[in-house]
């Protein structure tokens, strides 16, 4: 099911920091001969990880030899510092004695040679909480963290350089090896082709006679101890002629204040020419000051000249500039007036929203589809980085909104609007058949399991499904049968080939143009994206099995070809959250009329979004004991009216006759909650709801959120969880004890446990951002009193470092439970805790904490969450830029399960549509071969083969789009 954030497995690498001072490698001492490394000469890495389901876990310990000679026997030792009792062990000799535990090789594995590796495993129990051990030791030698990888950074050319067909273009890059070791060589590469290869600093090379086209140019640095790495690619245009340059391509110029930028030709003319730069178009308030005519000789063609854009003292909104010459392309300028109290903050988000936006930095694909990152090879809760979700299309509607608040033009929020709904909403050809929808008869009943391998699920129309109460309404409401939601998952590219191109038609093919619409999760709480068989959402059994993909999930007589759709509320919430604030920000323009068309259709989306207040199944809510204990509802007596995990409707297509279906969910994060987007529908008249219900249940939805946060906020702050309506997804027996929130019953981790849903910060941030918002535009003092105590933990969590850079709290742990929710006398949760884990520099995740305490700081003067959010947007910016946006490099430790066998049954066989099989012994990387034709794919190869875990520099849309409003909010909520 929907996974609103990358939730790959997570692993945790533990470093030693003892030999911190000193000039040799952690545990080195000089050799005395000999090819086996014993303890004196030993040199390793151990590599911990742990899959946590509450009361136990796996235990992973990897140790790589770092040295030059083989180890010939090996000896593991490390402590638990809580009550981790150990059952039993495999790949190695395990025994504990107290705290400490020790783990002997075997015979078949006791030789480790340089540079390779060894996993042993073991299974634990444990209660209370899990801490990680933070030293090991080899043969009685301490460990540290495997060996850094090289920092190369591309120097030249720039971002967007534009150069003249024939040209010479100028690489060149500087390269810093880590942990005592030396650069031996920097490749230069254009997408996958090897340019060239320097082996002396500075490294360059001059690639002459470059033909027309546009190219992604990267170099690759190799250090002494065998590591390399990959620096940001940059995009360059070569012109099929003589073109003209400008840089930057976008400017931000503040009222009654000037910007400049510079322009120059990509090659040496003949003789002298003359460019004329002057606004075409936009915003009357920009105009040149100087430089409106420029001229370049054959000796000074190659160096810029400034021109002066000036900005009268009123007046918003941005213009294009144009450099235009006889017998040149033309260079075009970007210039956004902003307000003068918008200030340097302002400015950044525009910076920020240039690189986003600009073409070559390849975050959009050719139909203005944001993919889910600018890289391919990226493992999360989409399986490939050119897969988008629909939290990134609410991500760009959000950006647009604010940058029509920075700059007055409104345009682009109306377009990423009409873009959403032409690539994620099913037009009424993609859902064809929702006029055989029954609303007494919603769905037939099949229980979820823990496990994939629990899987095919049988129905069971035994078991009665409760009344659909709000299908009638929104017909009447809208006119339609059709449901006005985002789909979750799209394969923009079309890489898996199933082509089912939104209103275009089903299962077309590898050859169809993207984008198409997928599906991936569907197999229980334990299923992770690793564990996944990526299907269509209209199965027409071309590919697949004898019944496509269907048996896979569900067990029946028989099948119909049917299409099928997955909403993720917190996205289509995220959505509507941005069209309020576009309706406000507007508003106070006097452009309200500019967003009025695009506003009302976030009321629309808001009215179908209701269907995650319901019960999966519309039962009743509370006290459900099994699927027959648990009465069907008749009407609202089935809605929660809390945003849960997802809502999903499908039905028949080709010739298995007319049927539809929809279903709900009872399962409820607290991440997913959004009391925002719930004011936003009750209180504001542009996006009012049409249908004869849909305000109230708003409104109630605003009050039972709020009461959600506060029945979940533990000791310390942080929220726990959240609740289910269907214990196990089957409507099961929660043990003795488990508290319960208007009957549904406490789950610290619902809906997905590989990873722990709540085990990740983000989950905190985000939410709580939208209760921020909220409380800054209300002042709601439940609001308030859930957000003193959040921010109070969280900033006692965060590290400032002098330098700019930071820590913020990554991984969560949790222990205890909430008490029974008494709305009248609400409990103080003193048995509810939480323990940070895990810390680190996520900078979409601190982007998103940011904005929550720039809004939180606004609306209270809380001087440490104003003080904690500058340092934190300050320090991204002062260390983490790139040419892309913001970003820091990732070691994937996970990326050691692309060979992860995923649970097919034995009874199954078929094809993926580029002949991929899908059977019994399939593994992730199987059903997903093309991945071995990416250009990064060597660096996992090497990892699998017992190298180690490779470094990528990730440049995720949401997060570089978060980053990006953070920078505005703050702008526009202190003017500074």
């Amino acid at each position: 099911m929907p996974r609103g954030r990358p939730f790959a497995k997570r692993t945790r690498r533990l470093l030693t920091a003892l030999a911190a001072a000193l000039a040799l490698p952690l545990g080195l001492t000089v050799a005395t001969g000999g090819g086996v490394a014993h303890a004196a000469g030993l040199q390793c890495s151990v590599d911990y990880s742990t899959n946590d389901w509450g009361s136990g876990f796996t235990a992973n310990a990897k140790i790589t030899n770092l040295g030059t000679a083989a180890i010939d026997g090996w000896t593991l030792t490390y402590s638990y510092t809580g009550n981790q009792t150990l059952q039993s062990g495999w790949n190695g000799t395990w025994s504990q004695s107290g705290k400490a535990v020790t783990v002997k090789s075997l015979d078949w594995n006791k030789t480790i040679a340089p540079n390779a590796n060894v996993t042993s495993s073991a299974n634990f129990n444990y209660s209370g909480t899990n801490t990680a051990p933070t030293s090991f030791s080899v043969n009685g030698t301490v460990c540290g963290g495997a060996h850094q990888p090289p920092l190369p950074v591309l120097t030249s050319p720039s971002a967007g350089a534009t150069f003249s067909a024939g040209a010479t273009i100028p690489l060149a890059a500087t390269a810093v090896a880590a942990d005592s070791a030396t650069i031996t060589k920097v490749e230069f590469y254009s997408d996958t082709t090897l340019l060239a290869t320097d082996t002396t600093s500075p490294y360059s090379f001059d690639w002459s006679a470059v033909p027309a086209g546009d190219y992604s140019v990267y170099a690759k640095a190799y250090d002494s101890l065998g590591a390399s790495a990959e620096s940001t690619p940059v995009g360059v245009h070569v012109a099929t002629g003589p073109a003209i340059v400008a840089s930057p391509t976008t400017v931000s110029v503040q009222q009654g204040k000037t910007g400049t930028f510079g322009v120059k030709l990509s090659s040496a003319p003949s003789s002298n020419v003359t460019v004329a730069v002057a606004r075409t178009a936009g915003n009357t308030s920009l105009s040149v000051q100087s430089g409106s005519s420029l001229t370049f000789t054959p000796s000074n063609w190659s160096t810029a000249q400034t021109v002066t854009v000036a900005a009268a003292s009123t007046g918003s909104g941005s213009a294009t500039f144009s450099a235009t010459a006889t017998g040149y392309s033309t260079a075009a300028v970007t210039v956004n007036e902003i307000s003068a109290t918008g200030g340097d903050y302002a400015a950044r988000f525009l910076s920020l929203y240039g690189k986003i936006t600009d073409p070559s930095s390849g975050y959009f694909s050719p139909e203005g589809i944001p993919y889910h990152s600018v890289e391919t090879l990226i493992v999360e809760a989409p399986d490939y980085g050119h897969e988008t979700t629909s939290e990134a299309y609410s991500y760009m509607i959000w950006l647009q909104a604010m940058y029509g608040q920075v700059s007055g033009d409104w345009s682009k929020f109306n377009a990423s609007w009409a873009t959403m709904e032409k690539y994620m909403i099913p037009t009424h050809a993609d859902q064809p058949t929702n006029s055989f929808y029954n609303p007494s008869s919603p769905a037939t009943y099949a229980p979820e399991h823990p496990l994939p391998s629990d899987y095919p699920s049988q129905l069971d129309s035994s078991v009665k499904s409760g009344v659909d109460p709000i299908a009638g309404e929104l017909k009447s409401a809208y006119g339609t049968d059709d449901i006005y939601g985002m789909h979750w998952l799209e394969d923009v590219d079309n890489i898996y080939g199933y082509g089912d191109t939104p209103g275009g038609g089903c299962e077309l093919g590898p050859t169809a143009d993207g984008p198409s619409y997928i599906n991936t999760f569907q197999r229980g709480e334990q299923e992770s994206v690793w564990e996944t068989v990526p299907q269509p959402t209209c199965d027409a059994f071309k590919y697949g099995g004898k019944n496509g993909y269907l048996d896979l999930f569900t067990g029946d007589s028989a099948y119909s070809q049917q299409w099928k759709y997955t909403d993720a509320p917190d996205a289509d919430a995220r959505a509507i959250q941005a069209a309020y604030w576009a309706d406000q920000w507007a508003t106070a323009q006097g452009k309200k009329s500019d967003v009025a068309a695009t506003v009302a259709k976030a009321g629309k989306m808001g009215d179908y979004l209701r269907y995650s207040f319901f019960d999966k199944y519309f039962k009743k809510i509370g006290n459900c004991t099994s699927p027959t204990a648990c009465p069907a509802g008749t009407g609202k007596d089935s809605e929660h009216y809390l945003l849960s995990w997802y809502y999903a409707w499908g039905g028949s297509s080709g010739s298995g006759g007319g049927w539809a279906w929809r279903i709900g969910d009872g399962a409820s994060h607290f991440g997913y909650q959004n009391p925002l987007a719930a004011y936003a529908l009750t209180t504001d008249t542009a996006m009012a709801p049409k249908s004869a219900t849909g305000k109230q249940d708003w409104t109630t939805s605003l009050g039972r959120q709020l009461e959600f946060y506060q029945w979940l906020q533990s000791s310390e702050g942080a929220i726990a969880g959240g609740a289910t309506n269907s214990w196990g997804g089957a409507y099961g027996q929660p043990p003795a004890g488990t508290p319960t929130f208007y009957g549904m019953a406490y789950d610290w981790e619902p809906v997905y446990h590989d990873p722990p849903s709540n085990q990740w910060f983000g989950m905190q941030a985000w939410s709580m951002e939208r209760v921020a918002e909220y409380y800054q535009q209300t002042g709601d003092a439940k609001a308030k009193a859930i957000l003193d105590k959040w921010v109070a933990w969280a900033i006692s969590e965060t590290t400032i470092n002098a330098d700019g850079t930071f820590k913020i709290p990554s991984d969560l742990q949790w222990t205890g439970a909430p008490a029974t929710w008494n709305p009248t006398s609400p409990a103080q949760n003193t048995g509810l805790h939480v323990t940070v884990s895990a810390y680190g520099n996520d900078l979409g995740v601190a982007a998103a904490y940011a904005k929550t305490l720039s809004y939180y700081a606004a609306k209270s003067g809380n001087t440490a969450a104003k003080t904690t959010a500058k340092a934190l947007l300050d320090g991204m910016w002062g260390n983490y830029q790139d040419p892309l946006g913001i970003a820091t490099p990732e070691t994937r430790t996970d990326f050691n399960r692309f060979d992860d066998p995923v649970y097919v049954p034995s009874t199954f066989s078929g094809t993926m549509p580029n002949g991929d099989k899908i059977n019994s012994s399939s593994t992730f990387i199987e059903l997903r071969s093309f991945y071995k034709n990416d250009p990064n794919w060597s660096k996992v190869q090497a990892y699998l083969d017992g190298g180690n875990a490779p470094s990528f520099t990730y440049h995720r849309f949401w997060a570089q789009a978060d980053i990006a409003m953070a920078m505005g909010a703050y702008g526009l909520l202190f003017g500074e």
